[in-house]
């Protein structure tokens, strides 16, 4: 009798452990999501500092052990974004989108609806293949400047090329890392995950319905904002440079004006030199003839970016490529010349700069002072600032040197060899074959890739890792042990089971819509990695608790954690835009809400056609 009262009550005290301890995971680990969500709601520190902390709170409390804390830093998905940005990186270095970018906004004449027609298409479409932020990071002075020259207001644009290029990523499993991630996921969980082009059925017409809804509301409600025409003064730091016209220019025979040499952005077209004559200044209808010597003043980067046109050829260094250098190895830098320098009284044809320091001029500034002969014949002075263009090591060799009062990097220019960018683009299309027929998986395909790049010379290992958004990084693999968190909690299964009640009535397309809303509105207070994570798990209770098949629940956390567009910090591209665009957070809301709606109704709708 009292073995049996004993054993009863050792067995009601174990029970009891055990509701206590499963009370503490549960109370503790809605604890620590919920204060790590307002930490990264009110920004108070690094996201991955916060997703970071939060899981290593649940690890060393026991919720998780250290298996399931560390288990996302080395999940396919994690791994494949890792090598995509290297990737990414080395597209974005050929300077195609720079090239393409001027001629997407059209000429003069165009409403904004039609330039918007014009380019978010194709934003769109990059974004379906590499990393958008880039993308965007590129475009943002490109219509900036564009908007000066047309007297346009760049607000009613930069904010619809983020959601285009948001709506853009969730048309291919690499269009995004949160695809990557919910596609991770599904790996770990013993299923097959996603195919390349799954995303398609859904991203490709979620991205019409997504321009239609930009170019028709969303451009109509943003704010007009027009910036002046910066104009190059006595106090601002000019640069001179003189580029002749060659036989290979498309704009001889037409005026300054109907060349685009008018206008330029940060850049003034003082004189031409034809046969020895010296035409100053330059009226707008004067007609440009093949040997031309243009002189130019402005500032660097648009300096650099002038001399890659068609049919411009530097002076000073005619026998040095300008328009195929390898942005890869060479880099734009800014010198001063100290009064000890050898170079002082020299003229800079007669002084061998570049066999001496293995570096081009570009450009010289001298103190507001315009200068107007051409780069060869200036006699150089102490206080110079020369424009150059010299390899990575340039810095660490010259910097100490008595010949320079200062070496600084100046503003690069993205370059490539015709050949290197045919190579970097062949190697993405293949690899996205391998993918697409199956002979690799994702992160094999992009691990390949990456080394391909590297082996060849087409990115260098230090630039291969400044590519990679480390940050990133950790928030996804951090993300997975908080997952687990969320499942041992309890939190997940209670969740998913009250998700499922409310969705019942609905049915299938219900539980779909519920799920993506649920991933929309936490996406728009923290990162998208974040909430596509967190969402995941409670989507598997849903699914558990209802029955419904797993793909599709699956999709609605993945287009609903990537389709936010009400708030700044929704996805990293609207925050990009929120200071050249000069918006107010209401302006996101007016925007973003009915694009959420619209996106929100048709997007469970399509998961569930196509899906369901």
């Amino acid at each position: 009798m009292y073995l049996k009262f004993a054993e009863s009550h050792i067995h009601s005290s174990i029970q009891l452990q055990g509701a206590l301890v499963e009370t503490f995971e549960f109370w503790f680990t809605l604890f620590v999501i919920t204060g790590m969500t307002l930490v990264l709601v009110m920004e108070w520190v690094d996201t991955a500092q916060a997703v970071f902390a939060a899981l290593l709170l649940l690890l060393v409390t026991g919720v998780i052990d250290t298996s399931e804390a560390f288990q996302g830093f080395s999940n396919h998905g994690m791994l494949a974004v890792g090598f995509l940005y290297v990737v990414a990186s080395a597209i974005h270095s050929t300077g195609l989108i720079n090239a393409i970018g001027d001629r997407m906004m059209g000429g003069n004449g165009r409403s904004d609806r039609v330039r918007l027609l014009r380019v978010l298409p194709s934003v769109a479409g990059a974004s379906a293949f590499m990393n958008n932020t880039p993308i965007v990071a590129v475009l943002i002075p490109i219509i900036k400047n564009f908007c000066r020259r047309m007297n346009l207001s760049p607000s009613k644009y930069l904010l619809p090329v983020s959601y285009a290029a948001i709506l853009g990523g969730t048309c291919t499993l690499i269009g995004t890392s949160t695809n990557l991630v919910v596609h991770g996921f599904l790996l770990e969980k013993g299923h097959s995950g996603f195919n390349f082009f799954d995303f398609a059925w859904i991203g490709i017409p979620l991205t019409f319905i997504g321009i239609g809804v930009a170019v028709l509301y969303v451009q109509k409600v943003l704010p007009e904002f027009k910036d002046s025409m910066v104009q190059l003064g006595d106090n601002t730091r000019e640069f001179v440079v003189a580029l002749k016209i060659g036989p290979d220019y498309p704009h001889i025979g037409s005026t300054v004006e109907e060349a685009g040499l008018r206008h330029l952005q940060g850049l003034f077209l003082f004189q031409i030199e034809r046969n020895g004559i010296v035409i100053a200044p330059v009226q707008p209808d004067r007609t440009i003839r093949e040997g031309d010597r243009l002189f130019f003043t402005g500032i660097p980067e648009t300096i650099v970016e002038l001399q890659k046109q068609t049919g411009l050829k530097v002076i000073s260094d005619l026998d040095f490529d300008i328009k195929n250098y390898d942005s890869n190895r060479i880099k734009p830098y800014e010198i001063v010349l100290s009064e000890s320098s050898p170079l002082v009284g020299q003229k800079v044809r007669e002084s061998d700069f570049r066999r001496q320091y293995e570096a081009v001029i570009l450009a010289i500034h001298r103190n507001g002072k315009r200068i107007k002969e051409k780069i060869g014949d200036i006699v150089l002075e102490a206080g110079d600032t020369l424009l150059i263009l010299a390899d990575q090591e340039f810095h660490k060799r010259w910097y100490h040197s008595p010949d320079f009062l200062l070496v600084s990097s100046s503003e690069e220019t993205p370059s490539r060899s015709t050949w290197q960018s045919t190579a970097i683009f062949s190697i993405l299309i293949i690899m996205i074959g391998t993918v697409v027929t199956g002979l690799l998986d994702m992160v094999t395909a992009a691990a390949a890739a990456t080394l391909i790049l590297l082996g060849a010379g087409l990115i260098l290992g230090q630039h291969a890792l400044k590519s990679v958004d480390w940050r990133v990084l950790v928030v996804i693999a951090s993300s997975f042990g908080i997952a687990a968190g969320l499942e041992n909690a309890g939190i997940a299964d209670l969740a998913g089971t009250a998700l499922a009640t409310i969705a019942e009535p609905a049915g299938l397309w219900g539980a779909i819509a519920l799920i993506m809303l649920v991933t929309m509105i936490y996406s728009e207070m923290i990162t998208n990695n974040s909430a596509a994570v967190l969402i995941f798990p409670v989507m598997i209770s849903v699914v558990s608790a209802t029955g419904y098949e797993l793909i599709p629940m699956a999709m609605a956390v993945a287009i609903g954690a990537s389709a936010a567009f009400s708030t700044p910090i929704s996805y990293q591209t609207n925050l990009m835009v929120y200071g050249p665009g000069r918006y107010r957070f209401t302006d996101y809301l007016k925007a973003g809400i009915p694009m959420d709606v619209i996106i929100l109704l048709s997007g469970s709708t399509l998961i569930y056609v196509f899906f369901g």
